[in-house]
C-alpha cells in the first residue's frame, strides 16, 4: 500500500512538494485530536510522498511512538518516517491511538490526496467523499487538485466542492459566487447544502439569492426525476414487450391461452444460470462473454420446450380455449415443480458481465445502468428480427397463411401441424429470451413468471391480437405510464389504476389499439 500512494504521488509533488518533517510526523501523531487534526490539514494541503506514506500508515496502525518520535513499523522493524532509515524498535514502544473522529479525518486525508490519482476511477472516488467534508481546511488542496485536473466532469465536481467550502466563507463576495456556481448543480447533495445555508444565513440578499438558486436547483432535480421515470417506463415496457412477444405468437396469432407462458421465461432465465456456471468452472476467463453463449441457449431451451408442450397437450385443445386455459395452468404448475426439485426453492444469482456493470450519468440524481439500456436494444433487436421472421421468410408465410385460413392452407400442401408446432416453439423460444434479459436484473427463481404473465396478456390484448405495432406501443405505454402513476399513488395503486384503465378502454374499443385488417364485420 505505502508502495501504491509512493508511485502515484511522486511524479505530482516532486517540484513543489513540501518535505514532511519531523515535528509535523510528531504533530500528527502525538497529542489532542484538534491540534492532531489540524496538523494533518496542514501536511495534507502540501503533501509530499513520504507524507502520504506516514498519513497511509497511520490508517493503517502502522505507526508506533519509540523515545517521543513517531515511526513506522512494518515487518517488525522500525523506519524513521522523514528519512526512511532503519531505527532501533524498543519493546517499550507505544502504539498510536486514533479514536473514530481522528479515523475518519484519515480517511479524508487519504481521500483528499487520491485526487491526484492518475487513475480516473479512483480520482472519482475521492471527490465523491469529499463532497460530504466542506471544511475550508480542505480549500487549498481542492483548488490544487482543480487546477491539476483534466477531466472535465470531475473538475466541474471539483468546482462544486470547491464552492460549497467558499459557501461558509466570512466573505460576502465568495459566499454570493459560489452560489452562483451552485445554482448550476444538478447533485441532491446541493438542495440540501443551500437548504441548511439558508438557515443560518444572516444578509437578506445573499439569503434572497441561496433562495433563487434552490429554486433553480429543484427544478434541474424535477427535470431529473422526470427523465428517469420515463428511462424506467421504457425499461418496464422494453421488459413487458420481451414478455408479450411470445404471446403475440402463441395467442395473438395462434389463439392458444397459454398460462405456462411464464414458466417458459423461467427456463430461459435457469439456462442463462446454467451457462453462467458452465463459463464460470470451464472458461473462466472468457467469463464476460458467457451472456453471448446464453441467448441461443435460452432461445433453444424454451424452444424445445414449447414445441413439447404443443405436440404432447396443446395440439389436442385447439379450438377449446377453456380447456387450453386449465391444461396449461396446470403444466405451469408441474414446471416450477421440476425447477424446485432440480435447482432447490430458494432464487439464484446471475451475475452482470462487467460490460453491463455500472451505468451512464447524465444528471446529477439520474444515472441509466448499462444494463437496462442493453436490454432495451436487445428487446428491440428481437422485435426487429421476429417481424422480418414472419414478414419476410418462408416460416412466416407458412404461419400468416395457416392462421388466417387453416383448410386453404392445407389445400396448398401445407403441413399445418408441423407449422403449428414452428409457430409455438418460436413463441416459447422467445419467452426464453425474455427470461435470459430478466435474468440480468434480478434474481432467478421458480416464481419468475408469475410476475409478468398477467401484464403480457394486458399488453397483446390492448396492442390489438397478433399486431405486432400493437405489442409496442401497448408494451411501451403500459411501462411508462405504470412508473409515472407509481410515483403519484404507489406502486400497488399504479397497478390498479392501469388495469382499470385498460378496462375501460377494451369496453370502448375491443380490437384493441390496431385492429386486425380483414373483410368481416367483427374486424
Amino acid at each position: 500500500m505505502l508502495i501504491r500512494f509512493l508511485l502515484l504521488l511522486a511524479a505530482l509533488f516532486a517540484v513543489h512538494a513540501h518535505a514532511l518533517t519531523p515535528a509535523e510526523a510528531q504533530a500528527m501523531a502525538v497529542g489532542e485530536s484538534d491540534a492532531r487534526i489540524e496538523a494533518l490539514n496542514k501536511a495534507v494541503a502540501a503533501a509530499d510522498d513520504k507524507t502520504a506514506a506516514f498519513i497511509q500508515a497511520m490508517v493503517d496502525d502502522a505507526v508506533k511512538i519509540a523515545a517521543g518520535k513517531p515511526v513506522i513499523v512494518k515487518n517488525d522493524k522500525a523506519f524513521d518516517p522523514v528519512t526512511g532509515a532503519e531505527v532501533p524498535l524498543p519493546a517499550d514502544a507505544e502504539d498510536v491511538v486514533n479514536n473514530n473522529r481522528m479515523r475518519g479525518e484519515l480517511d479524508t486525508a487519504m481521500a483528499s490526496l487520491r485526487l491526484f490519482s492518475k487513475d480516473d476511477k479512483e480520482r472519482a472516488a475521492a471527490i465523491k467523499t469529499l463532497q460530504n467534508d466542506t471544511e475550508e481546511t480542505k480549500l487549498p488542496l481542492i483548488e490544487k487538485a482543480l487546477a491539476a485536473e483534466a477531466n472535465p466532469q470531475l473538475k466541474e465536481n471539483l468546482a462544486l466542492i470547491r464552492a460549497s467550502v467558499l459557501l461558509a466563507s466570512s466573505d460576502k463576495a465568495k459566499r454570493l459566487d459560489a452560489i452562483k456556481l451552485l445554482s448550476q448543480s444538478t447533485n441532491p447533495n446541493t438542495k440540501t447544502l443551500l437548504i441548511e445555508r439558508i438557515k443560518v444565513e444572516t444578509e437578506a440578499d445573499v439569503k434572497s439569492a441561496l433562495e433563487a438558486a434552490l429554486r433553480t436547483v429543484e427544478a434541474a432535480l424535477a427535470w431529473g426525476d422526470k427523465v428517469g421515470a420515463i428511462f424506467s417506463g421504457i425499461s418496464l415496457g422494453s421488459i413487458l414487450l420481451l414478455v408479450a412477444l411470445g404471446l403475440a405468437i402463441t395467442y395473438g396469432l395462434m389463439g392458444v391461452i397459454n398460462m405456462a407462458h411464464g414458466e417458459l421465461m423461467m427456463i430461459g432465465a435457469y439456462a442463462t444460470y446454467v451457462v453462467q456456471g458452465l463459463f464460470r468452472q470451464y472458461l473462466p476467463g472468457s467469463f464476460d462473454w458467457y451472456l453471448i453463449a446464453a441467448v441461443p441457449v435460452a432461445f433453444a431451451a424454451s424452444a424445445v420446450m414449447g414445441a413439447i408442450l404443443e405436440r404432447s397437450v396443446i395440439r389436442f385443445l385447439y379450438g377449446r380455449p377453456l380447456e387450453t386455459l386449465l391444461a396449461t395452468w396446470g403444466i405451469s404448475l408441474m414446471l416450477q415443480q421440476l425447477v424446485r426439485s432440480v435447482f432447490g426453492a430458494q432464487n439464484v444469482g446471475v451475475e452482470n458481465p462487467s460490460w453491463m456493470s455500472g451505468g451512464v450519468v447524465v444528471m446529477g440524481n439520474l444515472q441509466l445502468p448499462w444494463n437496462r439500456i442493453i436490454i432495451i436494444g436487445f428487446a428491440f433487436a428481437v422485435l426487429v428480427g421476429m417481424a422480418l421472421l414472419i414478414a419476410r421468410t418462408r416460416l412466416g408465410l407458412f404461419v400468416r397463411g395457416v392462421t388466417q385460413n387453416r383448410p386453404i392452407a392445407s389445400c396448398m400442401g401445407v403441413n399445418t401441424a408441423r407449422i403449428d408446432t414452428y409457430a409455438f416453439a418460436l413463441g416459447s423460444g422467445i419467452a426464453g429470451l425474455a427470461g435470459c434479459a430478466l435474468s440480468q436484473i434480478g434474481n432467478v427463481g421458480p416464481d419468475l413468471g408469475q410476475g409478468y404473465i398477467v401484464d403480457s396478456f394486458m399488453v397483446v390484448v390492448l396492442g390489438g391480437v397478433g399486431q405486432l405495432a400493437g405489442t409496442v406501443y401497448a408494451a411501451l405505454g403500459l411501462g411508462i405510464l405504470n412508473k409515472f402513476l407509481e410515483g403519484w399513488a404507489g406502486a400497488v395503486l399504479a397497478k390498479i389504476a392501469v388495469l382499470v384503465l385498460i378496462i375501460i378502454f377494451i369496453q370502448k374499443r375491443p380490437q384493441g389499439i390496431f385492429a386486425m385488417k380483414g373483410r368481416s364485420a367483427e374486424a
